[in-house]
């Protein structure tokens, strides 16, 4: 009788060991570079995904170990990971609707206002659509500032000035660079460092914590403090299979957190990274450029209306409704 008890007993033990087992969850999420401004909302989801679930939803942060940062979203096509971040303009015929975001001088003045926009944007059936090509759906966006450029040489101080130089610029930045004379490059932001230090490119345009991030503070002679020629779009995914296959309670954790991770990030960003940027410029010595506002006035007519308009084009004759599309953007900047 106590053997078969203690049987039965083992044969528990190991049911509910099993069970246990198979509760438990665990997402490989794809960023790069290192923890930075830029990754706070995917590291607050993952403290709070396990906060809600007892530990039995984990998400496994990887930067730069799983995948190259231009092959996010196809890691995530055929599942090698779970979640990944990524940029629209790293890879704009993969995911065409989303480079919306990325026009030049959309007038977004706020990260609160550009993560309400992208995220308006990313419900649009268009956007969806897109994206389920991939397997991916959105989580959060990535909101961030406008780009300036940090460089080495002679500094800019008209438009004319940037006739020939080689800048790093991806997306609409690199459209508006160019549209001035410009040379875009586009390269990942792990390889900026080396870019700049070995001449490939003379400026990077970068929003203030990559500038701080990835060091291009510690080679920089030159920023520009009110360019501010646009941004990118870089969203938060994850492979829609996995996402559909979580069980309840983890999906709601997921869920549930990403307002408040979103919140920790736009709040982090504008105080500690902010609060950080203008002593650095100050201790390395970045002499501070700012144009007039007649040149930026002839910045923004001679590339904004163009951007746009080729855009649409381009993008309507590919199926897309280009239109609608913009027209979210253009209509939340101005109320």
């Amino acid at each position: 009788m106590i053997s078969k008890n203690l049987k039965m007993l083992t044969l528990a033990t190991v049911a509910f060991s099993f069970s246990a087992e198979a509760m438990a969850t665990e997402w490989n999420v794809s960023l790069w570079g290192k923890r930075r401004a830029f990754t706070e909302h995917v590291e607050k989801l993952a403290e709070l995904v396990s906060a809600k679930t007892n530990g039995d939803f984990t998400l496994n942060i990887s930067y730069g170990g799983l995948s190259k940062n231009k092959e996010n979203l196809d890691g995530i096509s055929i599942g090698a990971f779970e979640m990944a971040q990524f940029c629209a303009g790293y890879h704009r015929d993969k995911n065409p609707t989303i480079t919306v975001m990325e026009l030049p001088f959309l007038g977004v003045q706020t990260l609160d206002q550009e993560a309400a926009i992208a995220k308006a944007v990313y419900k649009h059936p268009a956007v969806v659509k897109d994206l389920a090509r991939w397997n991916a759906t959105i989580l959060m966006p990535t909101p961030m500032p406008q780009y300036n450029l940090a460089g080495v040489g002679e500094a800019p101080t008209f438009l004319h000035d940037f006739d020939g130089m080689r800048v790093r610029a991806t997306g609409g930045v690199g459209k508006a660079m160019k549209t001035v004379g410009g040379v875009p490059t586009s390269m990942t932001a792990t390889e900026v460092y080396n870019a700049l230090e070995s001449g490939v490119v003379s400026a990077v345009a970068f929003a203030p914590h990559a500038h701080m991030a990835f060091r291009t503070v510690d080679i920089a002679e030159w920023w520009t403090t009110n360019l501010n020629p646009g941004t990118v779009n870089c969203p938060v995914v994850a492979n829609t299979d996995a996402l559909n296959d979580l069980p309840d309670a983890h999906r709601d954790a997921l869920m549930s957190s990403l307002d408040e991770s979103l919140d920790h990030y736009i709040a982090n960003y504008n105080g500690k990274t902010m609060d950080a940027w203008g002593p650095v410029l100050k201790e390395k010595g970045i002499k501070s450029i700012t144009f007039d506002d007649a040149e930026l006035a002839k910045f923004k007519e001679i590339v904004a209306g163009p951007a746009k308009d080729a855009w649409i084009k381009d993008m309507s004759a590919k199926g897309i409704p280009a239109q609608e599309l913009y027209d979210i953007v253009a209509n939340m900047v101005a109320k």
